[in-house]
């Protein structure tokens, strides 16, 4: 069975309804924000997510962006509306440092966090690879465009040190999330690497979680061969093997 067959067939039958006030309020800020774009079409969806604020699905191709916004957002100012536009479009730097203010300042409207939890911003544009390219080109790929989540750099923590073992990426099931460690945005690291790492997080969203003898499986059989679709699965677990010392190394 494909990947998308599998996700779809996952999916089938979930439908969500939004309500009038909600719907009016989406389309409102779509068209602010558009209104600051030079091209391009955007659909946002607001959320109440307690973990990430900002999170874009980008089609260049197309140039269509499917946004999903914290509700926070949903009076924005034009200053606001003028950088959602170009972190959206763009992946601007100076846009997401506006942004992460302002999500700073309104961290009162989420609900059930905790008053000094910063709220999570998305980077997906880092020093030598851009996750969100890797992203959409292995969803078209290998999904159908089905899987849908938002994916983000993990923090930085300090100077350099060695590490005994390192998690290069997570998938968070609540929130959607896929967070890559920064190990991995090095001028060293092949950008196939990333990507199947990339790969491997977004196939726990087509694969459940199952229960074995009293244990969480988090890669089953199943998963383990879907895995070994990717094209270049074999170069990349080689890869790993000679350069683990370097990667543990941050």
């Amino acid at each position: 069975m494909a990947l998308s067959d599998a996700l779809r067939r996952k999916r089938s039958g979930s439908s969500a309804s939004v309500a009038p006030e909600v719907a009016d309020a989406q389309d409102s800020l779509e068209q602010r924000i558009r209104a600051h774009m030079a091209k391009g079409r955007v659909t946002v969806t607001l959320t109440d997510n307690r973990y990430t604020m900002i999170s874009v699905r980008r089609v260049p191709k197309e140039r269509r962006y499917e946004v999903r916004l914290h509700h926070m957002f949903a009076d924005a100012d034009p200053v606001i509306t003028r950088a959602l536009a170009h972190y959206i479009a763009e992946n601007d730097a100076e846009a997401s440092g506006i942004l992460g203010d302002f999500i700073d300042g309104n961290s009162g409207h989420v609900r059930g966090r905790a008053r000094r939890q910063p709220a999570q911003v998305i980077y997906t544009a880092g020093e030598f690879h851009d996750l969100r390219r890797v992203y959409d080109e292995l969803n078209a790929k290998y999904f159908a465009n089905k899987i849908d989540a938002v994916i983000t750099w993990g923090q930085k923590n300090g100077r350099p040190r060695r590490r005994n073992s390192i998690k290069m990426g997570s998938y968070a099931v609540e929130d959607r999330l896929i967070r890559i460690h920064r190990s991995l945005d090095r001028e060293f690291v092949p950008r196939f690497f990333v990507a199947w790492i990339v790969f491997h997080e977004m196939l726990h969203q087509v694969h459940d979680i199952r229960v074995k003898n009293g244990r969480r499986e988090f890669h089953s059989k199943e998963f383990m061969a879907d895995e070994a679709q990717f094209a270049q699965f074999a170069e990349a677990k080689r890869w790993e093997r000679s350069h683990l010392d370097a990667l543990l190394t941050y």
